[in-house]
């Protein structure tokens, strides 16, 4: 779903998408890219997403330890004409989208949910009560 106008992405555009996560992540594994900001990095390319149009697309990353993304971003940045270039060689599509690229808060805002669950206050409100029947012997 895409979650500036709400709407679903395509069966294209979801395909398309998985096709640049694919190239990219291909890329970053080899550690192609020279930019001295992802030099010796291991970054995650979590999602794709690509617009209607499949002219723009924005890759979300992660990377290791969440560890350094303004850095990475902007070292990405600097190298997304190369990427673009590779992508365009690799996957067969009228025109290459431009580039674009977001750190992935998505586990960050998991993490939130799951310590927030862990809580006793919380706990306390979403374990079913105990029942009277669970305190007597068996067979009695």
């Amino acid at each position: 779903m895409n979650k500036r106008d709400g709407r679903t992405a395509s069966q294209r555009q979801l395909r398309v998408g998985e096709e640049i996560r694919h190239v990219l992540a291909q890329v970053l594994a080899r550690d192609e890219l020279r930019d001295p900001d992802l030099m010796g990095r291991t970054i995650t390319v979590t999602e794709v997403r690509i617009s209607p149009d499949l002219k723009n697309a924005t890759a979300f990353i992660v990377p290791l330890n969440g560890e350094h993304g303004a850095e990475v971003l902007k070292g990405l940045k600097r190298c997304s004409a190369y990427l673009r270039g590779t992508v365009g060689r690799e996957v067969r599509l009228r025109a290459v989208p431009r580039l674009s690229f977001e750190l992935d808060v998505s586990f960050d805002q998991a993490q939130r949910i799951e310590e927030l669950l862990h809580r006793p206050e919380v706990l306390q409100d979403i374990r079913p009560p105990a029942s009277d029947e669970d305190d007597e012997a068996p067979g009695a």
